[in-house]
């Protein structure tokens, strides 16, 4: 793989001419918005779209932030499944044009898969991991639900690949299925690959024929990309979001991750939604110019910064330090964001108990949830029905620890991220 193999010359086009396209298309979006989503009509009135063509135009928008869309959508009930914020519906209604596929996050909220080769831009990361026509993919993210697994397939199909739908589970399936085909690389998340190169170490003589990966869902710190080095496995990342699809992507460079050319990224204020300068740790917020569903200043909650100066593979687009933490109290775990409202709800649910927190601790992709719950009837009863609870609002197993009444401190913090990826 050459440091100047790029996936197309819009990687390596002058900065200033892919700001000036951006800023082009900007106002025809804001307009599209407008017009044909009922939430960006209330939410944009009275904005005069021709106007927003600067990025300084753009930062006097209003932030949308994931709990808009949900509120949207519950005020909305079963009349717009996406809260108004697509210009899109079914197949076959209206203009013909619609969502080949719907999908489910946390939420829940519902993301709609138009009909664009690949619709979630993800084939860009692919071919910067190595990723080639001709190659088989095999690919761990979840098909159920969540967008992610149809993401990459739809990447690896623009890209002339051909998919091995792996999914999530089903270890020595999945495994027994890669010494059949031998696959050239492998997309999941970091923890997954983990288990399957560990759990193939355990078989004599039965290594994978992995050599390149993709990954993505949770954190891959230096040490656990040795530890796939290693065992002679590349390991590359890349940052995408259920509601916006690729957002940023690593390359062999290892110097950040470099942002997708269809999308406008601010590093803003985390809380509010001032730009900040360049390097300074701030909010992830993303306009995206898919038509389809033109989500204008979306928060994602994510934090990182803007590094200086081009990517040394001859990419010219700004790029993110990574992933940094979470501007709110959200973590991801095993792939999945988990939500202080999750655990107000869970509180809601069992009134015996009196303050919770849930506790996200672990290391190397091993991820281990504790709910640390205050009741004065302390039972395995009741820690089972609180498990039981917290797997359905989460879609994550955790243990419970049942503590006496006073025992969390009341500062309001639900959710403690105690992970450590030094």
């Amino acid at each position: 793989m050459s440091a100047t193999d790029h996936y197309d010359r819009l990687e390596s086009r002058d900065p200033g001419a892919r700001e000036a396209a951006l800023m082009a298309a900007l106002p025809a979006q804001v307009a599209h918005a407008q017009v044909h989503t009922r939430a960006y009509a209330e939410v944009l009135a009275g904005v005069q779209a021709d106007r927003i063509t600067s990025r300084e135009a753009l930062a006097r928008l209003p932030l949308t932030r994931k709990h808009e869309l949900l509120q949207r959508r519950q005020a909305r009930g079963d009349a717009d499944p996406f809260g108004g914020y697509a210009a899109i519906g079914w197949l076959g209604t209206g203009s013909g044009r619609g969502a080949g596929k719907v999908f489910q996050s946390p939420g829940p909220l519902y993301e709609p898969e138009g009909a664009a080769s690949d619709y979630w831009r993800i084939a860009r990361a692919l071919h910067a991991a190595g990723f080639r026509a001709g190659d088989l993919v095999h690919n761990s993210f979840s098909y159920h639900l969540t967008p992610a697994g149809s993401m990459v397939e739809n990447g690896a199909l623009a890209l002339g690949c051909t998919v091995f739908p792996g999914g999530v589970g089903q270890v020595e399936l999945q495994l027994q299925a890669m010494r059949d085909l031998k696959p050239h690389g492998y997309v999941g998340t970091p923890s997954f690959l983990k288990i399957l190169l560990e759990k193939a170490e355990e078989a004599a003589g039965a290594a994978l024929p992995l050599r390149r990966a993709l990954v993505s869902g949770e954190a891959c710190p230096p040490a656990l990309r040795d530890w796939f080095a290693a065992r002679g496995v590349t390991v590359y990342q890349f940052y995408a979001t259920a509601e916006l699809g690729l957002i940023a992507y690593e390359t062999e460079a290892r110097e950040g991750l470099v942002l997708d050319e269809q999308l406008i990224v601010e590093i803003v204020e985390p809380g509010g939604g001032t730009p900040l300068p360049a390097g300074e740790v701030g909010e992830v917020v993303v306009t995206t110019l898919n038509p389809d569903h033109p989500l204008i200043r979306f928060a994602t909650g994510d934090l990182s910064a803007l590094l200086p100066g081009p990517c040394p593979t001859g990419r010219t687009n700004a790029r993110l330090r990574g992933w940094l933490g979470r501007a709110d109290q959200a973590a991801k775990v095993r792939g999945m964001f988990v939500h202080p409202a999750q655990v107000a709800e869970l509180l809601k649910r069992h009134p015996e108990v009196g303050r919770a927190r849930l506790v996200v601790s672990g290391a190397l992709a091993q991820d281990h949830l504790l709910l640390r719950a205050e009741a004065a009837e302390r039972d395995e009863a009741l820690a089972a029905r609180l498990a039981t609870t917290l797997r359905e609002l989460t879609r994550l197993r955790g243990e419970v620890e049942l503590l006496p009444p006073g025992s969390l401190p009341g500062d309001g913090r639900l959710i403690e991220d105690a992970r450590r990826y030094d």
